[in-house]
């Protein structure tokens, strides 16, 4: 099972990591920066949540080689909080977030998530979920389909894709991705797929909406901040636009003076910045990495440090 770790060693190196501290992997997919956080805490704890139970069952075997000082908790790390108040933990030192698809999830035939593999349409992290992308794309009015694709895929001919889709599941349910593929051919014509691939966006779109993802990132960036040990850090990995955004916005946010006090010569401490930003612009790949793992190309990575 291969899985590159995108910008392992600077999300690592970014959490300042003590042996004896506890760590959060709020993305543990193959267990890439897992394993890397484990490594370094000999006296510590590592929790590691993820939806996938093929993932869990691989990461799982995984760590056991290095440690035993771990916990897998399946689910999705907007319900980190809570449990991890079950396990009467209230305060971690680091928490990563690992923000992009897996490659086995990619390169999984019946995942649905690859535009380049024909399989049904599916793209649930958690397969336990109810809502597929099948449902999405036969259900969704053409409202509901334009919104998600301007929004989290940023498709400029959205209106041309969302009535093209609508006219097709007239005839038949739309059932696979290659159908879905031919369906946004179709409706922007060859020359504007070959240049532009929009069926990238559309993809994204669709999977952004299945999992509830920006959404979910939103709730639990505060949270995460709030349960940070001073000196405790958060490393963020994104893979696009949206994603980024969020995470700049949140750290900003908890990073500024309340603008109810700012020029105060004393602040009270309620109104002081909850963090400081270790890095003011995010960190990308090295050109070696670019080299060696081509999917790294969009990531963007954010470093905080609980003040």
């Amino acid at each position: 099972m291969k899985h590159y770790s995108v910008l392992l060693s600077e999300s690592i190196e970014g959490l300042n990591i003590k042996e004896d501290g506890i760590y959060i992997d709020a993305t543990l997919g193959y267990g890439g920066h897992s394993s890397e956080i484990l490594k370094k805490i000999p006296k510590g704890h590592l929790y590691s949540f993820d939806q996938d139970k093929e993932a869990i069952e691989f990461s799982n075997n995984r760590l056991s080689k290095i440690g035993n000082n771990f916990t897998i908790i399946h689910s999705n790390f907007v319900n980190m909080v809570e449990e991890l108040e079950k396990l009467n933990i209230n305060k971690v030192d680091g928490i990563l977030f690992d923000l992009g698809l897996s490659s086995p999830q990619i390169d999984e035939k019946e995942r649905g998530f690859s535009f380049m593999i024909d399989s049904p349409l599916d793209m649930r992290m958690n397969r336990e979920d109810k809502t597929t992308a099948k449902d999405i794309i036969n259900n969704y009015s053409y409202d509901e389909l334009l919104n998600i694709f301007y929004s989290y895929g940023e498709e400029k001919m959205s209106k041309q894709i969302a009535k093209n889709i609508i006219s097709e599941r007239e005839n038949k349910e739309i059932n696979t991705t290659k159908e879905l593929v031919d369906i946004i051919k179709n409706a922007v014509g060859a020359k504007y797929f070959n240049n532009s691939h929009p069926e990238r966006n559309i993809f994204q779109a669709i999977r952004i909406e299945v999992n509830n993802e920006l959404n979910t990132l939103r709730t639990i960036l505060p949270k995460a901040i709030n349960i940070l040990n001073t000196g405790g850090r958060i490393s963020v990995i994104t893979f696009h636009s949206l994603e980024d955004r969020i995470v700049k916005q949140a750290f900003k946010k908890a990073s500024d003076v309340n603008e109810l006090v700012k020029g105060l010569p004393e602040i009270p401490s309620e109104y002081k910045p909850l963090i400081k930003l270790i890095n003011k612009k995010p960190i990308i790949p090295s050109s070696k990495e670019l080299e060696e793992n081509t999917r790294s190309k969009s990531a963007k990575l954010r470093i905080i440090e609980r003040l």
